[in-house]
């Protein structure tokens, strides 16, 4: 059995979803859905219900839109990974944040809020299940 099999049977990647489309989290979440080893465990409306999520409960990897009502993705990445709450649930969670447009202008401000990664909305599945085990296996 493979490494990735093994993990996706023994305790699969934990995801947040946060975005201010309800339809853009549903369709993500039916995308890893259909990994067995990848598995949504919340949603937030926005960065400031993002934050909150991951102060409660520990998860690997965060999908979070970049622009978003109260608090935009790149601010709530760096809120996020400087919060010593979100540090006693266990290690860091990867942030991928993601834009509908003008990627190469939100990569200097993602990378220096410490996401993992900046992907456009409409990335390939494949790709942005890759995308999200890389980040998982670099948090452990």
């Amino acid at each position: 059995m493979s490494p990735r099999a093994r993990r996706a049977v023994a305790e699969p990647i934990r995801v947040l979803l946060a975005d201010d489309s309800r339809v853009q989290r549903d369709g993500w979440a039916l995308l890893l859905g259909s990994q067995p080893d990848l598995e949504v465990v919340a949603q937030a409306g926005d960065g400031a219900q993002a934050l909150a999520i991951a102060r409660r409960q520990s998860v690997d990897v965060i999908l979070m839109d970049v622009r978003m009502p109260r608090i935009g993705g790149i601010a709530a990445t760096e809120r996020l990974l400087g919060d010593p709450r979100v540090a006693e649930q266990g290690p860091l969670p990867r942030v991928i944040l993601l834009a509908t447009h003008d990627l190469d202008d939100h990569v200097p401000a993602a990378a220096a809020a410490g996401a993992f990664a900046v992907l456009y909305k409409d990335v390939e599945p494949e790709a942005l299940f890759e995308a999200v085990r890389q980040a998982g296996a670099a948090r452990a």
